[in-house]
């Protein structure tokens, strides 16, 4: 039987329409206020904090191996050397090169509920002033979809400051998720599947030699190099996308 070419070709959108979709998961915060209400998934807990590796070479960012899933990992037994070897310019690079953990929650964005759920990724500091609120018995459970609490996030760029500032402050009066019940309901059940969104950053230990490899090969003039063998690996939809949301 000869092939259907226009099988192929939906075959082909799908393909697109999937990285398309992996960058509308993400939602990242403008400069400005602007109101969220934070969305619970069925196991109860809406947080989710994963270990990056960021910068290494033509990288953007994928998951670490050793920190996420105790796996072996050629940039971690690479970072662990860097700190032995104890100068300054091995520990300047030890830091460059290890896991970053980062915070992330399933989120409504007002005003763009048509959307549906968002995930957010945020630093520390966010997430302790999150994890405060969530457990600050004056607001309840501020995730409820009839009395819950919705969060108003000013993001700023301080002159002259390194990093944006991220306030987060909640409304005075409850308010449901939806007042269509129906398709609030509906939206709870969209919740991103956290572990699907990351899955093309997780590399296995073969991919992450070349990383490393190719991040070694363009710094061969470094004092803190180590013996490793080399390929190059490109960039994803997802790595875009994460890079563009936790620039």
């Amino acid at each position: 039987m000869a092939i259907d070419m226009s099988k192929m070709k939906e075959r082909l959108e799908a393909l697109k329409n999937r990285g398309k979709n992996s960058n509308n998961n993400f939602w990242k915060p403008q400069e400005g206020e602007q109101t969220i209400r934070l969305v619970c998934p069925s196991n109860g807990d809406p947080f989710r904090d994963f270990w990056f590796h960021y910068d290494v070479g033509a990288s953007s960012g994928f998951l670490s191996p050793k920190r996420n899933f105790g796996e072996d990992c050629p940039l971690d037994t690479y970072v662990r050397a860097l700190w032995t070897e104890g100068s300054e310019e091995s520990k300047r690079m030890a830091r460059k090169l290890s896991a970053k953990q980062r915070f992330f929650a399933p989120v409504l964005v007002r005003g763009e509920e048509d959307q549906g759920v968002k995930v957010w990724g945020f630093g520390k500091r966010a997430y302790e002033t999150l994890i405060g609120l969530v457990l600050n018995p004056e607001y309840g459970d501020i995730t409820d979809a009839e009395s819950g609490t919705d969060l108003v996030v000013t993001y700023t760029k301080p002159a002259g400051a390194s990093f944006p500032e991220t306030k987060i402050t909640p409304r005075r009066r409850s308010s449901v998720l939806l007042k269509d019940t129906a398709k609030a309901a509906e939206l709870l059940e969209s919740v991103p599947d956290f572990d699907e969104i990351f899955a093309s950053s997780r590399k296995t230990k073969q991919e992450v030699q070349v990383i490393l490899d190719d991040f070694l090969q363009s710094n061969s003039d470094s004092d803190t190099q180590a013996e490793v063998t080399s390929v190059n690996v490109g960039s994803n939809a997802v790595e875009k996308a994460f890079s563009e949301l936790l620039g």
